[in-house]
């Protein structure tokens, strides 16, 4: 999903009544101290029941049936999802399917709902200036990790692992470990290993820097996120041609993906 062309596509809906787009930003975070008990279920259900008693007393009976079947989508997708929600949930829709948007972010929001004749798209807005097309690069010696992410979230991950044998990057899409490969550094008695990628780290850098470039460039990304030693970091970045936003000096190539996003949101 493009983010950016959804968002236009979003602001470019005027709809004349009966037809209106329903928009909520809901507050999922399992973090959040409001959110101990699943107060988000609250919310949802007063947010939904005020516009139907609302739309009751107006008496439109052709709004009123298309907010229920919108109503019943939002209700039905939140049924399916609701174990995988992460910290929002944001949907856009109508009653006809012009608009249907509903994804769940790492993002946080405040909780609202609108019932309009546009989508309001202020808070998705926010988040996107915010966390727009992300690359990040985890290094870890011989092993570098990058994350495509968007608003927070993970889209695609690969790996490159240098074959010490041959001094060339492998590329996988799964984990190394899971993928068969050749003698390495865990053949290599460990000082030894280790004087050996010191002296050549930079120019393994270098040979691998380019292929970053070339990510970076296919896949749009604004902002580019360094993880792992400094040294390391340092050096990827020297060899880089597009510019890195950050470095976060952490090794966490080996950390769950969405407890990398956190550690990068929070810079």
């Amino acid at each position: 999903m493009d983010m950016n062309k959804e968002i236009k596509k979003l602001e470019s809906v005027y709809l004349e009544k009966p037809q209106r787009v329903f928009s909520m930003y809901l507050n999922t975070d399992p973090s959040d101290p409001d959110q101990q008990g699943g107060e988000w279920k609250i919310h949802l259900k007063n947010g939904l029941n005020n516009f139907e008693s609302y739309l009751q007393e107006d008496g439109d009976s052709d709004e009123k049936r298309n907010f229920w079947a919108v109503k019943e989508k939002v209700e039905n997708f939140v049924k399916e999802n609701e174990q995988n929600f992460r910290k929002s949930l944001v949907i856009f829709a109508t009653a006809d399917d012009s608009i249907w948007f509903a994804e769940r972010f790492q993002m946080p929001v405040e909780t609202e709902f609108h019932w309009e004749e546009t989508a309001k798209v202020d808070q998705l807005k926010k988040m996107y200036d915010s966390f727009p097309k992300t690359g990040i690069i985890l290094t870890q010696k011989e092993a570098i990790k990058i994350m495509d992410t968007e608003l927070g979230t993970l889209k695609d991950s690969q790996m490159f692992e240098l074959d010490l044998n041959t001094e060339d990057w492998k590329q996988y899409t799964t984990h190394p470990a899971q993928a068969p490969k050749g003698d390495s550094s865990r053949s290599t008695p460990q000082e030894q290993y280790k004087e050996r990628f010191e002296a050549n780290r930079y120019r393994w850098y270098k040979s691998l820097a380019p292929k970053l470039d070339k990510l970076a460039k296919d896949r749009q990304w604004e902002r580019i996120y360094l993880v792992g030693d400094k040294e390391e970091a340092d050096d990827l970045r020297d060899n880089m041609n597009k510019e890195v936003t950050d470095i976060v000096n952490k090794n966490m190539l080996d950390h769950e993906e969405m407890k990398v996003i956190d550690e990068v949101v929070s810079q």
